[in-house]
């Protein structure tokens, strides 16, 4: 897809914070509680060089023991989520897929033999459609979900990301989607003091440093002040890594910082590459 010489800038690439639950049909309920990451998520499409042709999304909800993405053209919905109104179940995000770029997501990674399998069915989960919801609210751009690897590998993931990195020349944006503090069993108080170490660790390793030096702290991030307390289960920020790689050795900024989520949580999203 070649660019008109006046548009040739390439996309950024983002780990967002997908909040809790389907939390962007809930601020009525929840008054002020999401305010912050709603503005956050809001500013973005203005922020960025143009209207991506497409937007790939690395979601920490789909888990596959291989790399899947998305050829589905019209992606249904996962309600994956429990305990929440019973309207919450019927909401519809309409944004179409794209089985082309799917397809190219698969090609691209499989020539530098990162294995892509494709899936042709595969609704948006809420890792997905609580991010583009509020970015693209008209469901205008269309959205190709990606899964992570059960390995867990950060290794695997920053390869993923250098495999794709040259989608960013082609107007498509590549979006991490998880969240930098992930420990269902910890809110409240008792999570301030690991929530904001795992975070203050983060953004050093993440905004101050950048190549194969930030692979390389990122690839022993269990090596972090309290690690395993912020990611008893590291599925949401494993797509950072994808992000990191796809990035090369662009510097991160933080975009979205929150402290006291869920009573205790401390909270962050970076973009890389302006």
């Amino acid at each position: 897809m070649k660019l008109p010489e006046h548009l040739n800038k390439k996309q950024p690439v983002l780990f967002l914070s997908h909040g809790g639950g389907p939390w962007p049909w809930m601020m009525e309920e929840m008054p002020g509680v999401w305010d912050k990451l709603f503005d956050s998520l809001t500013s973005l499409p203005a922020s960025l060089p143009m209207k991506p042709a497409a937007i790939l999304l690395v979601t920490a909800h789909w888990i596959e023991s291989e790399f899947c993405v998305s050829t589905d053209e019209n992606p249904g919905m996962i309600y994956d989520y429990g305990g929440f109104p019973p309207h919450t179940y019927k909401v519809v995000y309409p944004a179409r897929g794209s089985s082309a770029v799917g397809e190219q997501v698969a090609h691209l990674a499989n020539e530098v033999g990162v294995k892509v399998n494709v899936q042709q069915v595969r609704g948006f989960d809420h890792g997905t459609f609580c991010v583009t919801q509020v970015m693209y609210p008209n469901a205008d751009v269309p959205v190709i979900q990606m899964s992570i690897k059960r390995s867990f590998s950060p290794n695997e993931h920053l390869r993923l990301g250098r495999a794709l990195r040259k989608l960013r020349d082609e107007n498509i944006l590549i979006v991490g989607s998880g969240l930098s503090f992930h420990n269902l069993g910890l809110m409240g108080p008792k999570a301030k003091e690991p929530s904001m170490a795992f975070d203050k660790w983060l953004q050093g390793i993440v905004v101050n440093r950048s190549g194969d030096d930030r692979n390389v702290a990122l690839s022993k991030w269990e090596d972090a002040p309290f690690a395993r307390v912020a990611h008893p289960r590291e599925d949401h920020l494993i797509p950072l890594m994808v992000a990191v790689g796809a990035a090369e050795d662009e510097q991160g900024r933080l975009i979205y910082h929150e402290e006291n989520v869920f009573g205790g949580w401390t909270v962050s999203a970076f973009r890389f590459g302006d």
